[in-house]
């Protein structure tokens, strides 16, 4: 399966990532297709499970995005490419509009990746816009 962005959007992310990410003592294998992995699924609003096999294991992913929103690591990464904004009105925020129920008006919780994952979208979205289009 291809990667959800181009070569060149690839080599302004990956830095940005190594700067980011949390060293741990095994680095993440395929890293640029556990990425594309994760904003696909933001991008596309699927379920983990249903991923195309193409992408490899679901679970990889998955507890990837869930291990990077624990301690910031998207927040972070969201801050950084800020640095690299595409030309104003290139950038569509999303739109969309979810109602909570009565009883969820709450703080959120530790570890909480609901609000992470309106910056993973904004940041596939931001890469998007970096890679070029078909020539």
């Amino acid at each position: 399966m291809q990667p959800v962005f181009s070569d060149q959007a690839w080599s302004v992310l990956e830095p940005l990532i190594e700067g980011v990410r949390p060293k741990g003592k095994t680095p993440p294998r395929n890293l640029r297709r556990t990425i594309s992995v994760i904003f696909w699924h933001h991008q596309n609003g699927a379920k983990w499970r249903v991923l195309p096999s193409g992408f490899g294991p679901w679970w990889i992913a998955a507890q990837l995005f869930i291990c990077w929103s624990k301690p910031g690591v998207w927040e972070r990464l969201s801050e950084k490419l800020r640095g690299t904004d595409p030309a104003p009105g290139m950038v569509f925020p999303d739109g969309t509009t979810i109602r909570a129920h009565h009883k969820a008006a709450g703080a959120t919780k530790k570890g909480d990746t609901m609000n992470v994952t309106g910056i993973v979208r904004r940041l596939a979205a931001h890469v998007e816009v970096l890679a070029p289009g078909p020539a």
